[in-house]
Parts: C-alpha cells; structure tokens; sequence
C-alpha cells in the first residue's frame, strides 16, 4: 500500500464526523461500495434511483479489482466506453471523481470533453451535482471550472479541473504528475477530442508508485481517430465497454426503439445512437470502414492480377513529419513497396524509384506534382518517363469530382468495392484509406477535405494513401517486352498510358 497523508482534519464545524473519513479510508480501493453509501439514494434529486446502473457498477468493480492487487495497482487503468445515448456518463464520472477526491488524499482529477460549451455547460454542472450531493460535500469548495479541498493548505494540491483543450496549447495535459499518489483523467464525448491531446496526455502518464486510471466516454459517432482505435489498434491497452442504451434502465426505451423502427438494426443511425458501437461509415466520411476492413481480407493468387500491368504511385514527402511513399498495384493487388523519411534529395529518391521500377517491371510511374517535379526531372534525365500527377487539376476523366485527387480517391474507392486488395499488416494503409472526409459543395461534385484540414482535426497526411491512388491516375497498358538477346526492339514511339 503506498504511503497516503492523512484523509482531512478539518474544524470541528466542517468535520462530518469521524465515521464518514473512516468510510473514505476503507473504499481507498472500492469505488463501487463507495457509490453505494456516499449518496442518499431514493431521497431528494435522487429519487427513483436505488443506486448505480448496472454498467456503472461494473466499471467500479473493473478499477476496484485493478487497485486491490499490488501487482496491477500502480500501472495505467485505461477504460474506453462507448455507447448510446442517455446511459448516465455524466453520472459515472460524477461519482468517480467524487470517489477519487474523497478517498484519496491529494488527489489530482482532469476532466476534458469535446468542445468548451460542453465541459462548462454540461460536464462540470453534472459532475458538481454529484459532489453537492454527496456526504463529503462539504469537504469540497466548487467553482465552475473547478473543484478544490476545503483544507486551506492542500487547495492547490488536491483538487479537480475542468480543461478545455487546444491541438495547439496541450501545456496543461503535459503537466498531469502526481507521483506517489493518485491521477483521475476523464474524457468526455471523446469521439471528437483531438488526437494530439490523446498522445500528450498519454505521454504525461508516466508517473512511478502513482495511482493512474484514464476513462474516456463517448458516443462512437467517428470510424476513425483516438477514441476509435481504443476498440481498434490500441484495444490490447484499453478495457474497452460498448454499451446499448436499451439495455440500461432509465433510458427512453420506446423513442429508442422508433429509431429501430425507421432506420433499421444495422443503420449507422441505431449503431452510433442506440447499440454504442461504430458506425460503417461517418456521414462525410468517403471510404467506408466495411469497404477497408474487407480489402484486408481478400487474398488473391498470382494468376488472378498477374496479367494486369504494374504501376507505382509515388507520394512525395509534404512535410518534415511525412514520408515519401511509394505503392504498386497491379490488377487487384497492392503492395507498399517503401517508405522513406522527408528525403530533399531528388537525385536518390530518383535512383529509388528507377531501381524499383525496373525490379518489378513497372509499365508506368505515377508522382505527385505538389512535391514531385524535382524527382521527375531526376528521372527524365535519367531516361525515364515518369508522369506527373497534379492534385489540384480540375480537367478529369468524370466531371462528378472536382479535382485529380478526389477522381483517383473515387477511381480507388471504386477499385475497393471490386475486390481490391491491401496488405492486412499495413495498418497505416488501412487508417489512411478512412480518414478523409468529403467537402460539401453546391455543384454536387465530389471533393475531399485538404491535408491541412485533415490535420486540423489530428489526422495525419495520408501518404500510402495518396500513393496507392496515384496508381489509378490514368489507365494503363502492360507493356510488350522481348526476352534478351532475341534482337528485337521495342517500338521508341510506346505510350505507356494509353
């Protein structure tokens, strides 16, 4: 048990009396007992209710499990729970910072949710209710956007915060230490928090002999970003819970099933808003998690695109943090062929690509413009004919799209719902095939969200993804070649892309 100063010694005209800091001493390691008997249940705000939910109580007994054994106590707790609506989050991380305050001395809680209206409106209110509620009320002076001890000299020490976040100012999410004690980290509507105050405050959490438990909460409202890849990529770190609101008493179970009704088990409607769990596909999201997830399990045989021509798509580094990519495809088969950090030099990402393009026979290259034109020079004078792609080009083969890059993202899309096929290992891939989003647009034309914007909302470029598009810029030819020594010559007038 790691060493706690003592629980509060307050006047005697603030004191509760001595049974209630005994309480809070034995459910140090209990959330769920002290949910049970800090508040009046049945009386007052609360009545109605005999207690928490079922799934709260489960999430209680998840930490309180992890804190009574000495082997997991002192590593991370990471819990993400998405569901639908109405299923009492907000009571949840009331009485989990309630606990957390009362029973540990201090204590140091953050809470975040998506936007600042949010968190100053709805997050802090509700979870304020639960401490006025509670039997350690007055232990506790609350503001708007914090809650602080009561004892004088501990206010700045044992207290909880209400933070509005920034992808440009994460200062106060690098400052969550509190080593030797305890550190309650909550998220709420985390589906739209951005990925960069995830990866610091992820990297905040390091703290040696430290109680830290991380929950965020969420309506999984996104198929891509941190909060999805909890019950994704990362779910071997996260004790991940998707709850359906109508399996939770209390819940509005006849408008729930009005949704079921009009829209369906299986729509993304009932998915995100009644079962808790992702939808296939976000309403501006262009490819679908179900189109990506099932090019990730076809596997093909040679003779099934050996026929086809080879072609590499070549996505030159945009900033400092991207890389170059380059991609083959051929017929209904992909392959990353490399992937090189920012390279400013044209003349060896040249010889790469030209060694590349030669051991597998290239019938054409594809690079984009934006970055490419030093590259392709290279290459031009090396003797090669490598096409530039300009992205922004608004002379396309269909005049559904508005330009170059959202017709080759549709010509892959497309090429995706045929059976096209990519490396289920490649997970970058995959992330970047379901990241951008669609642009809305009075013409109707199709338009994807810029890197910058995609970005913004903590997505970063999407490289392999561009390069496997780059693929799909013009149709092309397999070439005609003559086996070694036979003494013929290709025609020098072949146009590669048709």
């Amino acid at each position: 048990m790691m060493p706690q100063k003592p629980l509060p010694s307050f006047s005697e005209s603030r004191d509760p009396n001595d049974e209630i800091i005994e309480l809070a001493a034995a459910c140090r390691f209990s959330p769920k007992r002290w949910s049970r008997l800090a508040w009046d249940w049945g009386m007052g705000e609360l009545k109605g209710y005999d207690g928490p939910r079922p799934w709260q109580d489960e999430i209680n007994d998840l930490i309180g499990a992890h804190l009574a054994d000495p082997e997991t106590r002192y590593q991370p707790l990471q819990i993400s729970v998405a569901s639908g609506h109405g299923i009492g989050k907000s009571a949840e991380m009331g009485m989990l910072s309630n606990w957390a305050m009362s029973c540990f001395a201090d204590c140091k809680v953050v809470t975040t949710a998506n936007t600042e209206g949010q968190l100053r409106t709805k997050t802090a209110p509700e979870i304020g209710k639960w401490f006025r509620l509670s039997i350690t009320a007055h232990w506790f002076d609350q503001q708007a956007m914090s809650i602080k001890s009561r004892d004088p000299d501990r206010s700045e020490s044992w207290r909880q915060d209400f933070i509005s976040w920034s992808e440009h100012n994460t200062e106060a999410f690098a400052g969550l230490h509190n080593k030797g004690r305890i550190i309650l980290l909550l998220f709420d509507e985390a589906s739209k928090i951005h990925d960069k105050v995830w990866e610091v405050a992820e990297g905040a959490l390091t703290d040696e002999d430290t109680i830290i438990i991380w929950i965020v909460f969420g309506n999984p409202t996104r198929n891509s970003g941190r909060f999805r890849e909890c019950f994704r990529r990362f779910r071997h770190r996260w004790v991940g819970r998707q709850i359906d609101s109508r399996t939770v008493p209390g819940t509005n179970k006849q408008f729930l099933q009005r949704l079921v009704d009009d829209h369906g088990e299986d729509s993304d409607i009932v998915k995100v808003r009644v079962r808790g769990q992702f939808p296939s596909q976000s309403a501006m999201q262009f490819i679908s998690a179900d189109d990506a997830d099932r090019a990730r399990s076809v596997h093909l045989r040679s003779e099934q695109y050996a026929f086809a021509p080879v072609i590499l798509g070549v996505d030159p580094a945009w900033t400092g943090d991207d890389p170059t990519v380059i991609m083959l495809r051929q017929g209904l088969y992909s392959k990353r062929l490399a992937t090189i950090p920012r390279n400013d030099n044209d003349i060896e990402i040249a010889n790469l690509i030209a060694r590349l393009e030669d051991e597998y026979e290239a019938d054409a290259v594809f690079v984009d413009a934006g970055y490419g034109t030093g590259i392709a020079s290279a290459g031009t004078v090396m003797g090669r004919s490598w096409q530039l792609v300009w992205f922004g080009s608004t002379k396309v083969l269909d005049p559904g799209y508005y330009n170059m890059r959202a017709y080759i993202w549709g010509q892959m899309k497309r090429w995706l719902k045929a059976g096209g096929a990519i490396d289920p290992a490649n997970e970058v891939l995959y992330q970047d095939l379901v990241g951008p989003e669609t642009v809305a647009r009075l013409d109707g034309k199709i338009q994807l969200e810029s890197k910058e914007d995609m970005k913004e909302r903590g997505l970063p470029s999407p490289n392999e993804g561009d390069a496997l598009a780059l693929t799909f810029a013009q149709p092309v030819a397999k070439k005609v070649r003559h086996p070694a020594g036979t003494g013929v010559k290709a025609a020098v007038d072949y146009d590669p892309y048709g």
